[in-house]
Parts: structure tokens; sequence; C-alpha cells
């Protein structure tokens, strides 16, 4: 079915329906920064302009969201609308809408391109970006000031960046360089350094790049060159998770780190004088940096089409992403929003990660096999860097891991 039949510009019809929707909460639950209140009150713009469609939404915290959505599918009660990390599963399971199904052509055509392939399986788009971020590189300015540093240029190259962490060293910064290569988020970081090194997780057309050559060569700069030199500060990568660097930096003890806009709020809160930059590359800045995203999706079960469509289309009018966005401090998905984002003077600190949105590499969500390959290289990718560890035979063992995880994936979709 064509866009300009498949969309919901002519609007649902044929008697009520109520939509079921469980979305992820961006607050803390239960007190008046829970997304709850963002829902209810879009809920009730909505159904005042949409007779005969009721929606009824379920707020659940981040650690609850995921399985709860996975429980309900598996019991053969998919909600209509979920908004949850991933995507991939139940695209594979031919249990969701394409987006091309639900929303309008205007809609369809503001969102972000590089966000709307991420949300792609098989060149058709299954996932629907509703939240974003960018990485970018964080430094301490005073930091950087005492350590006579000029804190108006941050590091481009990794050159550089050695060398502004021996001279934050020398000054007796605790972490010179933050470097979490813990099992909180690992493979966030991983993907920042190999795709600063000319590589990444995945190559263009999507298969497992592991053990590229360009990523053992950055793994090795890493062991040799940063952690080998006392530059990451004390303990090992391994055992460092992101939320304890970020904290760091909050207390001051952290010269640089790779961050995104969440941490902006908090260095704000706690006075520290930060400027951020592009990824530094191994001889230029990185071309690109890493993108994430949260995503919504329209399941099949209750054959809801024309009012998934007319509800998604409604929340991703400027009025209402930009409300969501500006009130948690994420970057918007779709263009109209982001130019908006651009000129608000009140979100001037975000407008590094806006730029950098455009030419952003995301996790391969895509693929079924990704959750297990996320968690494989949060156990083990530390260990690359680690005193006497083999960046080669790591990144070798992630790789031949995520050959058979894709191989099975792809023979039970057979």
């Amino acid at each position: 079915m064509g866009l300009g039949a498949s969309g919901c510009g002519a609007g649902p019809g044929g008697g009520d329906v109520t939509l079921k929707v469980v979305a992820a909460d961006y607050g803390d639950p239960g007190k008046p920064s829970s997304s709850q209140h963002y829902w209810d009150e879009a809920v009730e713009r909505f159904e005042k302009e949409n007779d005969g469609i009721r929606v009824d939404v379920t707020v659940l915290s981040w650690n609850d969201v995921e399985g709860e959505v996975a429980d309900m599918v598996k019991a053969g009660e998919a909600p209509d609308i979920a908004q949850v990390g991933g995507y991939a599963d139940y695209a594979a399971e031919g249990r969701l809408y394409s987006v091309s199904e639900l929303l309008s052509i205007p809609t369809h055509a503001n969102l972000v391109p590089a966000l709307a392939r991420a949300g792609e399986v098989g060149r058709t788009q299954y996932g629907l970006p509703f939240a974003s971020s960018t990485r970018v590189l964080f430094y301490n300015k005073k930091l950087f000031a005492d350590a006579g540093l000029d804190p108006e240029k941050p590091p481009q190259t990794w050159k550089q960046l050695q060398k502004a962490a021996q001279a934050l060293d020398a000054a007796g910064v605790k972490h010179p360089y933050g470097l979490p290569l813990g099992r909180e988020e690992a493979q966030g970081e991983s993907m920042m350094w190999m795709l600063g090194g000319g590589a990444g997780i995945t190559d263009q057309v999507g298969t497992y790049t592991l053990d590229a050559p360009e990523n053992v060569a950055t793994f090795t700069w890493l062991r040799d060159e940063l952690v080998g030199k006392g530059l990451t500060g004390p303990g090992a990568p391994a055992d460092l998770d992101r939320k304890d660097v970020f904290e760091a930096f909050g207390r001051g003890e952290v010269g640089m780190l790779n961050g995104h806009p969440t941490l902006v709020e908090p260095a704000q809160k706690a006075k520290i004088d930060y400027g951020t930059a592009p990824l530094p590359g191994r001889s230029e800045p990185a071309g690109s940096t890493m993108g994430v995203a949260d995503w919504i999706m329209g399941f099949k079960e209750n054959g809801h089409r024309k009012e998934i469509g007319a509800f998604l289309d409604f929340l991703f009018q400027d009025e209402q992403h930009y409300e969501f966005m500006d009130r948690y401090g994420l970057i918007p998905v779709t263009m109209s929003a982001s130019d908006k984002m651009l000129a608000d003077s009140r979100n001037k600190e975000l407008r590094p990660f806006l730029r950098a949105l455009g030419e952003a590499e995301f996790y391969p969500l895509n693929k079924v096999s990704w959750p297990d390959v996320s968690q494989e290289i949060r156990k083990r990718v530390g260990g690359a860097v680690a005193e006497g560890g083999d960046p080669a035979a790591v990144l070798d063992g992630l790789q031949r891991g995520a050959e058979e995880r894709e191989a099975a994936a792809r023979e039970a979709s057979e």
C-alpha cells in the first residue's frame, strides 16, 4: 500500500477504540518529574481532537518496561503502542506495522534521516525514533587551566588527548581521562573509540566488524598509550561504570570523558566549568559520533492501524514532541523540532549534540543478535586494555561470538 493511502491523514474511523500504550519513564516514577504527567496531558489534548479514540497509557520505569512489554507480547496481549529501547525482535517476528503504514507523509518526511534509517530492518522502517542523544567530549576547563592547558582548545586527535591527559595527571587530577569500560555501557565507550579509529561495530552493510584491524589498533593504542601510562586514573577501566565516571566529573575529579546530554544538568548544578567538543580521532576529529535512540512502535495484534497512526502523528507534531524533549533535556527526532531547539536560547547547551546528530552512527539495533552481542562486549572488552591484555584475541573472540549469534538469529527467522 502506498504512502498516500496508508498514512492516517484522512483520519481514523469505525467506532470507539481504546489504544493501550506502554511507555518508559524519563523522570522519577510517582514524582512530579514522572513522564506520566506528560502523557496524561498529551492524551487529554488528543482525545479532544479525535472523537472515538481513547488512549490508556501505562508508564513504567526503565527497569521494568522492556520485560513488561515482552511478557504482554508472549501472552498474546500486546499493547497497541510500546515505547521502549528496541524493536528488532518484534519486527523480525512480523508483529509490527511499518512506519509507512502508520504515519502521514509530512510526519514521516519530517524525521531526521539518520534516525529513520536506524529504525530499518531490511530497508523497511519499523522502529520509530522517540527520543535521541549523541555523544561529545566533555572537559573540565578549570582543570585544564590549572594544568597549564588552554581551556578553549580541547584535543582534536588522540595524540593531543594523550598530551592533555599527561598534563592533567602531572597536575594531580584523579582521572585525566575517564574510560568507563565496565558492564554498564562498555559497548558505548567502545563504539566511540572504534569510530575515532576509522571503523566501528559493523560496516556500512551491517556486518559485524569487531575484529577489524582498525579496531585492534584502537584498543592497542588505548592499552599502551592511555591506560598503560596511568592516564585513566586508579583502578581498571573494566571496573569503571559510566555512572561512576559521570559522578566523578561532577566532583571535579575527571579532566575529560565522553558524555551525552544528561551530563549537562548535573555538571551545571555542581558548578563545573565545562566545555564540549567533537570526539577526537586518530589523526583528526572523528568523522562521526555515536547516536542513541529510544523507540516507539505499533503492534498489529489488535488491528488498530489507523488509530495508532493518528495518535503517533499527533505525538510527533512540534507542540507535543518539543515539549517532551525540552522537559527532559533530550534531542528531538524531527527536523522541525530540531530547528526549534537550535533557535531556543534556553537549550543552547544542547546545540553541540544536535549538530552531531546528522552524522551519528547507531548501535545495530536492527539485528536480533545485538542484545546478546552487546552483553558480551560489556563483559569482555575491558580486558583488551588491561595490563597484559591482548586486544586482537579479545576482539576476535567477540567477533566469533557475534557471527554465531547472527547465524542463529537468521536460522530462527527462516
